[in-house]
């Protein structure tokens, strides 16, 4: 019985790591981005209304999708490692944010080092069909972020799943 419970247990902390494993920890990797419009695929299931959106892996392994961040177009690198969404400079620059350097008051441990990011706060931020309001987000000096990370301030907010190469987002 003991025996079972240890598998039990190691089975559990396998299943909450081998997932950040896999999908790496993106928020210290610059990763080219693969053209987020050919890389995913929108349907509607007008039955439960729910909108849902289905993004194909890329060739170099990774989810990319394009966003809509209070009414401008980014790409993205979907990271489920990453707490928040992370903006790179002259991207929050384009939606109109330009953090202080007092601002730059969060901690962000990255493959570079320690950054620190600016804390803000995005109106909208529409994926496809789905719309995610007042979600947090941390702007990070360019050198220091590959690109733009769609994290667990959005994802959490959706249902997703992983499976055939697919990442499913369901709202």
């Amino acid at each position: 019985m003991r025996s079972v419970l240890v598998f039990a247990i190691l089975a559990l902390a396998a299943a909450g790591i081998v997932p950040r494993l896999y999908v790496g920890n993106g928020a210290t990797a610059a990763v080219p981005a693969a053209p987020a419009a050919a890389a995913q695929n929108e349907t509607a299931s007008s039955a439960a209304n729910n909108r849902t959106m289905t993004i194909q892996r890329g060739s170099n392994g990774h989810f990319n999708v394009e966003a809509e961040v209070d009414g401008r177009r980014m790409d993205f690198l979907i990271d489920t490692g990453a707490s928040v969404i992370a903006l790179r400079e002259r991207d929050a620059a384009r939606l109109g944010i330009h953090p202080a350097q007092r601002e730059y008051t969060a901690q962000v441990s990255t493959a570079n080092g320690i950054v620190r990011a600016a804390p803000v706060e995005l109106n909208r931020v529409d994926v496809g069909s789905l719309t995610v309001r007042n979600v947090q987000a941390l702007v990070l000096p360019d050198e220091a972020l590959g690109q733009n990370l769609l994290g667990m301030s959005f994802l959490s907010r959706v249902r997703f799943e992983h499976h055939d190469g697919r990442l499913v987002l369901e709202q």
